[in-house]
């Protein structure tokens, strides 16, 4: 490859890290702003959090702070937690305005209506922990507790058993875009995904004993609405089977042809 190839090649690769690096300010800003929003409400998001667990808590029961700066540091993780999952409409639309310029139009067409979906499983899945799971599931746990024993949580701890709770269900209520990727990519069919139902229901059964804490209540609750989920993939998972050669769409194979006979121009 001559000297001016070599720099050709090199710029492009340029421009994307700086693209790149650009795209990552932004998200890291708008973070920082929503951030610096909550930060002041700090506290009362906590207290919106802890919500479940407190109205299931032993009348007069306290949740404590074991470490010394823990009752200032923890909502404020939290906030930042929060800030995180507010900006996530941002951080996808800057990911995707990365990405796109590369792909084909039928790989833009398929992949957007993906991630906004993705985006909206994975908040259905906090929404439906925080409404539906966690007074179940709480309420079980401080009822079972012996007599005698006095139920009260150390905030840090609780902080992160339930952001922990919060992703294992929004990751699991991305199910239905699991099984639609595998179809569109021609791993599986959904008539093998059919055949293989039993052995999901089991895999759901055994990813929730291991993700939730060790209740039949909230076991049950995290894998019926992942079976239901796979059922529904695998339902709209029809919808994305490739095409056989003979209806084949060539726009991508021409899209191809005309970028590399740019390539050849520049290089000439």
């Amino acid at each position: 490859m001559s000297q001016n190839n070599f720099e050709g090649a090199e710029q492009p690769f340029i421009s994307h890290l700086i693209e790149l690096r650009n795209r990552l300010l932004k998200v890291i800003l708008c973070v920082l702003v929503v951030f610096l929003g909550l930060a002041s409400y700090a506290n009362q998001i906590y207290s919106i959090l802890a919500g479940p667990l407190m109205k299931h808590m032993p009348k007069n029961s306290t949740m404590i702070a074991i470490d010394v700066a823990s009752p200032f540091f923890t909502p404020f993780k939290l906030a930042l937690v929060v800030a995180v999952f507010i900006s996530v409409p941002v951080i996808l639309y800057q990911f995707w305005a990365f990405v796109a310029p590369g792909l084909y139009k039928r790989e833009r067409r398929m992949i957007l209506p993906l991630l906004i979906a993705s985006t909206l499983l994975f908040y259905l899945g906090v929404v439906f922990a925080y409404f539906v799971v966690f007074p179940l599931m709480f309420g079980f746990l401080t009822a079972a507790a012996p007599e005698g024993v006095a139920v009260m949580t150390d905030i840090t701890k609780y902080l992160d058993f339930v952001l922990t709770l919060f992703f294992a269900f929004g990751i699991c209520f991305e199910v239905p875009i699991f099984t639609i990727v595998m179809v569109w990519t021609g791993l599986v069919s959904p008539t093998a995904l059919a055949e293989k139902r039993p052995y999901v229901i089991v895999a759901a059964f055994i990813i929730a004993a291991v993700l939730t804490p060790p209740d039949a209540v909230s076991q049950t609750l995290l894998a019926v609405p992942m079976w239901m989920l796979f059922e529904a993939g695998l339902l709209f998972s029809r919808l994305f089977v490739r095409k056989e050669s003979s209806d084949y769409d060539y726009s991508d194979e021409a899209e191809l042809e005309a970028r590399l006979n740019k390539i050849e121009q520049k290089e000439d």
